[in-house]
């Protein structure tokens, strides 16, 4: 063989090994790069439960800057390639995401990216004025506590659920609801509406009826009595003896109804002067019920007027030991009695406002 060739045929081996190599090099750089890659998309990359909220025209930036801020992530250069390729970075959607410890980065884009929020229990109770019930309901949804209150003194969307300005509140039922974040004020009245609607069944009406009441009226006697005894087993003994007054044609004579008037429930002890109140709300000047609630009544309030505990009572005085609890009466002369003890308890106390 001629030495050219022969060199030439001793060129092809160290040629194709170096190839072989480079295709070597190759496939363990590309393995390494998969390796890689799988573990960005199927590790675990949450580091503990977090709740995320997203929103209305949150960017990805602003999103990965939230999540960074607060140190949610174990590998974020992970979650900016996975986002990409998903183009998770194009759309973000708003809601309230519950992250949980050992979430992978697959399952946290694909929870966002859906938009699968998880819901929120909204729970109001204890309220008496619109300011307080917006202030309570925005600490759960994304809706401030200005559209809210805006909400309840639209007249338009108030008449539209069948209710007037005095008494629209006999709608926001106190209770757990479970609702998204992304709730708007239109939307948790609307929900509201049907709440009020599911609670008003065919039983309860029924009794009201029987009592000669609207559910509207129901309500607004139920805010009375709740705010008369903070006693749960005096309510329906309360109930009785208003129902008795209303039936009778006798002024409720309630004295939360005047502080109500009065705007201040700091009064311990209402006086003559306060009676003097030119309110609709201040029943010791106007016979039957105030035009509206007092409070947002609970539902324990509204079913113990629907329960009402029948008797002849229609005086009612704190008791002189101050248990909150009541001295009831059938009489003028015995509720006298019951008022005499409690005023010197009163003055032995020093409580004179």
């Amino acid at each position: 063989m001629p030495i050219e060739q022969k060199n030439r045929a001793m060129a092809f081996p160290r040629v194709g090994r170096a190839i072989i190599i480079v295709f070597a090099i190759a496939f363990i750089l590309a393995g390494a790069r998969a390796y890689q890659l799988y573990h960005y998309i199927f590790d675990a990359n949450v580091q503990s439960d977090y709740v995320l909220l997203v929103r209305e025209k949150m960017s990805f930036e602003e999103l990965y800057a939230k999540l960074e801020s607060d140190q949610i992530l174990k590998n974020y250069k992970a979650f900016k390639w996975v986002a990409k390729k998903k183009e998770f970075n194009k759309s973000v959607k708003p809601g309230r995401y519950e992250l949980t410890a050992g979430m992978n980065t697959n399952e946290l884009i694909n929870k966002i990216r859906s938009g699968n929020q998880d819901p929120v229990d909204v729970t109001f109770n204890n309220v008496r004025f619109k300011e307080e019930l917006a202030g309570k309901v925005c600490k759960y949804l994304e809706a401030d506590s200005l559209s809210l209150l805006n909400l309840f003194s639209n007249i338009e969307e108030i008449t539209k659920w069948g209710f007037d300005a005095e008494n629209y509140r006999a709608m926001y039922i106190p209770n757990t609801y479970q609702m998204y974040w992304t709730t708007t004020a239109e939307a948790f009245a609307e929900r509201m509406n049907q709440e009020y609607l599911r609670f008003w069944n065919d039983e309860r009406k029924a009794k009201a009826e029987k009592m000669g009441l609207s559910p509207i009226e129901v309500s607004i006697l139920a805010s009375i009595v709740e705010s008369e005894t903070a006693k749960s087993d005096e309510l329906k003994t309360v109930a009785g003896l208003y129902v008795n007054r209303l039936h009778k044609g006798i002024p409720l004579q309630a004295d939360p109804t005047v502080k109500y008037a009065l705007g201040d429930f700091s009064i311990k002890r209402v006086l003559n002067k306060h009676l003097e109140i030119d309110s609709p709300y201040n029943t010791y000047k106007f016979a039957g019920l105030p035009p509206g609630p007092i409070c947002f009544p609970s539902i324990t309030s509204i079913d113990a007027v629907l329960n009402y505990e029948k008797s002849d009572y229609i005086y009612m005085c704190a008791k002189e030991d101050f248990s909150g609890y009541h001295n009831f009466a059938a009489t003028l002369a015995e509720h006298n009695r019951n008022a005499a003890k409690y005023r010197a308890a009163l003055n032995q106390n020093k409580i004179f406002n």
